[in-house]
C-alpha cells in the first residue's frame, strides 16, 4: 500500500509541476509561478485523496534526494561562463555581501516593528539561507527549528514569485543580476526559478545561493545579539 501511495504521490508532483509550467507559460503571474501553484495544486489534490504528509514523505524525500545531483550539475554551466563569473568577480561579492546582511536587517526590523519575541526574531533573521544550513545554524543561535522550516520556505516562495516581476519593473536586465539577486535571498526555490531564464543565470544563482549561506552562518552569531540590543 505504501509503495502505491508513494508511487501515486510522484506521478501527482511531476504531472502537476508540468501543468504548472505550462499554465505560467501561458498566463504570466506571480501567482502562477510553478512553485506557488504547483506546491497549492498538489496539498489539494492531497487532501481529496486522504493522504498525510507522512504517506507523501517518502516520495518527497526521493525527490529531495535528486536535488543533489541536479545542484551538482549547475556546475556544468558555471564552468562555460566562467570567464564572466570572475571579470564580475568583485561587483558579486560586493552585492552577495549587501543583499545577505540586508535580509538580516529587514527582517530583524520588521519583526522589531511588529513586537516578536525574540525566539520568532532569531528564526526570521535565517530566512534567506537553504534549509540544511539554516537548520545547523538555528542550533547555534537559538532559534527554532520548525519556525526557520518556515520562515525559509516562504521566502523562497515569495522571491520565486516576485523576484522577477520586481527586477523587471526596476530594469534589471542583466543575466549575472539577476541570478545573483535571486540566489542571494531566495536560496534553491528562486534559483530553480530564475535558472528558467538561462544558463548564466541558474549558475550565479547557485554560487550566491552556497556562499550567502557560509556568510550568513558566519556572520550570524556575532551580528545578531548586537542587533537584539539595538
Amino acid at each position: 500500500m505504501n509503495l502505491l501511495i508513494t508511487i501515486y504521490s510522484l506521478v501527482v508532483t511531476i504531472l502537476v509541476y508540468l501543468v504548472s509550467r505550462k499554465v505560467a507559460q501561458k498566463f504570466p503571474s506571480p501567482f502562477t509561478t510553478p512553485v506557488f501553484l504547483s506546491t497549492t495544486l498538489i496539498i489539494v489534490i492531497l487532501l481529496f485523496s486522504h493522504i498525510t504528509y507522512e504517506e507523501y514523505a517518502i516520495a518527497k524525500d526521493i525527490m529531495t534526494y535528486l536535488l543533489g545531483p541536479a545542484t551538482v550539475a549547475l556546475a556544468v554551466p558555471l564552468y562555460k561562463h566562467r570567464f564572466i563569473v570572475l571579470n564580475n568577480l568583485i561587483p558579486a561579492i560586493i552585492g552577495l555581501t549587501v543583499g545577505s546582511i540586508s535580509t538580516i536587517l529587514v527582517a530583524i526590523m520588521l519583526a522589531k516593528w511588529f513586537h516578536l519575541k525574540e525566539l520568532i526574531l532569531a528564526s526570521m533573521s535565517i530566512k534567506s539561507i537553504t534549509i540544511p544550513v539554516a537548520a545547523e545554524v538555528s542550533k547555534i543561535i537559538g532559534a527554532d527549528a520548525v519556525l526557520v522550516a518556515g520562515f525559509v520556505m516562504i521566502t523562497g516562495m515569495c522571491g520565486a514569485m516576485f523576484g522577477p516581476p520586481i527586477m523587471n519593473m526596476l530594469r534589471i536586465k542583466h543575466p549575472f543580476a539577476r541570478g545573483l539577486s535571486m540566489g542571494t535571498i531566495a536560496h534553491g526555490i528562486g534559483t530553480a526559478e530564475v535558472a528558467k531564464e538561462g544558463e548564466l543565470q541558474g549558475a550565479v544563482a547557485g554560487i550566491a545561493m552556497g556562499l550567502a549561506a557560509v556568510f550568513t552562518s558566519l556572520v550570524i552569531p556575532f551580528l545578531l545579539p548586537v542587533l537584539l540590543k539595538w
